[in-house]
């Protein structure tokens, strides 16, 4: 059976972040385009067994549900939900940020 993939508001402005600074500060819209494009599928993707990643160990998130999903040098932060079989994604960050500080922020 496919999940149905859907992006919170913080995790859609996250991807737009990640391409804007690819494509301004780093100064690459093709490389922004060609992340955005890995990320994106990567995400899709989940629509297949999305419990094979791991769940983020920390509480309160691990008992939320909450699963880590390496993609490049950026995590997905996502909660399927079986039973309705939809994928929520939470949020999308560079891997190499405080993955709890960020998650308290949401």
């Amino acid at each position: 059976m496919k999940f149905q993939i859907e992006l919170t508001e913080r995790a859609d402005r996250d991807l737009r972040n990640i391409f804007l600074y690819i494509a301004l500060d780093l100064g690459s819209s093709k490389n922004a385009e060609k992340q955005v494009n890995r990320l994106w599928t990567a995400i899709h993707s989940l629509n297949e067994l999305p419990e094979r990643y791991r769940r983020y160990e920390k509480e309160p998130w691990y008992s939320r549900g909450i699963r880590i999903f390496p993609i490049d040098n950026y995590v997905a932060l996502y909660i399927p939900y079986t039973e309705e079989q939809i994928v929520r994604i939470v949020m999308i960050m560079y891997s190499g940020r405080d993955i709890s500080e960020q998650l308290n922020m949401v």
